[in-house]
């Protein structure tokens, strides 16, 4: 093991660790349990319903992104390749292992394209940021005032703000000579020609803005959407609280479900809804089930890809074995 590899499973451990750590001491085992046993099944479908359905907007979001680089490809195989995406994102950490997932099949389909392909996946991600941060702007509005959440505002405000910024600098032509002052840092590790080419794919979209618009309206209706969708696995487990705290919560959520140091997230996710919950009155117990169910509903998606993956592997063992 190098060493990278055993600081990073050394962190994995500690914050896996101290978040599992907080949530013990927070929740009451016995009383979580009975809370879960009793959810409302016809909230959490609807919880499962919304995150569902709305693999077939993204997809299509994709599919346009990569048709504008020359890429075309089928909605039904975008489709599949997203839920397969979710699989793989439960076994590998966060939700960047199913973008790694994306972009490997759109390589090996489309051969000599692997760059313009990840350009599409990563600018998806930079669309999703925006509009989760765009959210946050909403939230932060919302919580000013209304909600005793501390520090958990002025977080979703620097997060816009370093949302701007992020935008400027990748499409913004004025930062050319600065970044190529910086490519000399990059060729120790080998990767300056991958970053270049991907950054320049993602760079050329500013040829396409009303492209870029619609994709980000798409975008922004969709993750409001998944708002409501934790709003639901919320009144699942009887948290009695309006859409509006989770428009506060919900941009902060996605973002901690990217922190890589855990498998999918795991403990890191309930500990954040315990904590932000706790603050606006819901008993911790209450909290815990809320991320709880949430994290079972992502599981759910991600069902079909895992079949899928089953199915094809089965499928090509036996015509290898039948050839």
């Amino acid at each position: 093991m190098t060493r990278a590899r055993a600081l990073r499973a050394g962190l994995t451990l500690v914050v896996t660790g101290l978040c599992t750590a907080y949530i013990l001491w927070k929740i009451d085992l016995g009383r979580t349990g009975h809370v879960l046993a009793h959810a409302s099944l016809g909230w959490v479908f609807a919880s499962f319903a919304i995150m569902t359905v709305s693999v077939w907007p993204l997809a299509w979001r994709w599919q346009r992104l990569l048709a504008a680089r020359g890429i075309h490809e089928s909605l039904p195989w975008l489709v599949r390749t997203s839920f397969v995406a979710y699989a793989t994102g439960q076994v590998l950490p966060t939700s960047l292992g199913g973008d790694a997932s994306r972009i490997y099949e759109t390589a090996r389909r489309h051969p000599g394209s692997g760059r313009r392909g990840a350009a599409t996946v990563l600018l998806e991600r930079a669309l999703g940021g925006a509009a989760t941060l765009l959210l946050a702007a909403a939230g932060f509005a919302l919580a000013v005032g209304r909600y005793s959440i501390g520090g958990y505002v002025w977080l979703e405000l620097a997060l816009v703000v370093l949302a701007v910024v992020g935008a400027f600098v990748l499409f913004s032509t004025r930062l050319h000579p600065l970044l190529r002052r910086l490519r000399p840092l990059l060729r120790p590790f080998r990767i300056e020609g991958t970053l270049r080419e991907v950054y320049l794919a993602i760079h050329s979209f500013r040829d396409n803005v009303g492209l870029l618009i619609a994709m980000f309206a798409l975008t922004l209706v969709v993750q409001a959407a998944r708002v409501l969708a934790i709003w639901c696995a919320g009144k699942a487990v009887g948290v009695d609280l309006s859409p509006r705290p989770y428009y506060v919560m919900g941009p902060l959520l996605f973002l901690v479900m990217l922190v890589p140091f855990t498998i999918n997230g795991l403990a890191v996710r309930e500990s954040f809804f315990v904590s932000f919950l706790s603050a606006l009155g819901v008993p911790a117990d209450e909290a815990f089930s809320t991320g709880f169910l949430f994290f079972a509903v992502t599981v759910a998606v991600s069902v079909p890809g895992a079949v899928i993956v089953a199915w094809e592997g089965f499928r090509d063992r036996t015509a290898e074995a039948s050839g």
